[in-house]
């Protein structure tokens, strides 16, 4: 095994704790829909899925090389600047769970890698091909390919199934879901377990300990894939609520489309290099399959939420990654700063978490559809259509004094 430097050991232990938070941010993409159509109990769910995120992790490195080789000059970058960057992500992850938003880890580690690095080195430092190839365009395309397939997965689903028992054919579907979580488990090892042994290869190189190029060690690979299977099987349960039940009401029929063309997009990603964003993936591939079933509807204030975090992950991740490495710039005390601050804000988030605790005992608990604002369009629509024969709106009911009631004035025969 390499040897070690104090700020490099750091380093190696703050990636993993980012994968960790990796693992259970993105446990919703893929079981979210899986726990909320009842197909696999929540405990079970996670269970699984985060032993095929380790299995996963040993199936390539295309992803891992992408990060360690492509984005960022290796040349220009001090073990320091890794730190930093793992600050700005792991706090973006950790934030954006709190308020149960499933934005991309994968984007907040890019984020805080670009800005570390340009405070570090400046932007010549960073492969502005390579980002716009292999992060910034799949980042666009993935959810857009995914919702698409997704849609008429389910439209394409729901019509072949017309004429079958419908209890039968649930349960088949259920059954689907159970495989097809599995597969995109298996491809977030594949691809999101890939960054962090990129980000401690990219570190070790820096460190002076690997030469450059170098493929990620064996024991890179082992650590980072336990790793997040760890955080997988704590659940992000904040997250797996707003995916499962918050951007729309699935049935299995539509849960078995959605994850199906979600792990197809997300495999092919990982062959071909791509730092995917399994969340914009999976997410797209949700509302996709809620749009395909007739009568289904997507939560569009909660997606909208989830755009805006979407937006601001690489910024905001490279924001604090560039703060963070100014502060270290002034030496260990400077480092110690940082890490003490990451330490403090970890705990102060996980302490607010506490004051309204979701688990697995509550993650399908939610709001019902119509606790949503309606939009202007809705609000139109009710204000121009006429009440039912032989009924009375609630606002002219409410105006009608009852009967039998003493207190209401006398009264006049028509």
């Amino acid at each position: 095994m390499e040897s070690f430097s104090l700020i490099l050991a750091i380093v190696v232990v703050t990636a993993l704790a980012f994968d960790f938070t990796n693992g259970f941010h993105d446990t919703a993409n893929a079981m979210a829909t899986t726990i909320s159509t009842g197909a696999l109990r929540p405990k079970v769910a996670v269970a699984m899925s985060a032993v095929l995120n380790l299995v996963g992790a040993f199936l390539s490195v295309e992803v891992a090389n992408t990060i360690s080789k492509g984005l960022v000059d290796e040349a220009g970058i001090r073990p320091e600047v890794i730190f930093a960057a793992l600050v700005g992500a792991i706090l973006w992850n950790l934030l954006t769970w709190l308020v149960g938003l499933p934005s991309s880890s994968s984007h907040a580690l890019m984020g805080g890698l670009i800005g570390a690095t340009v405070a570090s080195a400046g932007f010549g430092a960073v492969h502005g091909d390579v980002l716009v190839t292999k992060v910034l365009i799949p980042a666009i395309a993935a959810p857009l390919v995914a919702g698409l397939a997704a849609m008429f997965a389910t439209r394409l689903t729901y019509r072949m199934g017309r004429n079958a028992d419908a209890k039968a054919s649930e349960k088949g579907y259920r059954a689907g879901q159970i495989a097809s979580a599995g597969l995109v488990s298996l491809a977030h090892g594949t691809n999101d377990a890939q960054k962090t042994m990129g980000i401690i290869t990219l570190a070790l190189v820096a460190g002076g300990t690997l030469a450059p190029d170098s493929d990620p060690p064996m024991w890179v690979i082992l650590s980072a894939g336990i790793a997040i299977a760890l955080g997988t099987y704590l659940g992000g349960w904040r997250i797996i609520r707003t995916m499962g039940k918050g951007l729309t009401d699935l049935q299995p029929q539509q849960g078995f489309a959605a994850q199906t063309s979600a792990a197809t997009v997300i495999l092919a990603s990982s062959h071909l290099g791509f730092s995917l964003s399994t969340t914009h993936s999976v997410s797209g591939s949700v509302m996709g399959a809620g749009l395909g079933r007739k009568g289904g509807v997507v939560r569009w204030s909660t997606a909208t939420r989830m755009f805006v975090a979407w937006g601001l992950t690489l910024p905001a991740a490279a924001l604090v990654a560039a703060i963070a490495e100014w502060v270290c710039g002034f030496g260990s005390w400077g480092t110690a700063v940082v890490a003490v601050f990451l330490i403090a804000s970890s705990a102060a988030i996980w302490k607010i978490s506490r004051r309204e605790v979701v688990d697995h005992t509550n993650v399908n608990d939610h709001e019902a559809p119509g606790a949503e604002p309606a939009g202007v369009v809705t609000q139109a629509m009710a204000a121009v259509t006429p009440p039912p024969a032989g009924t009375v709106s609630d606002e002219l009911a409410a105006t009608i004094p009852a009967p039998n009631d003493p207190a209401s004035p006398a009264r006049t025969s028509v």
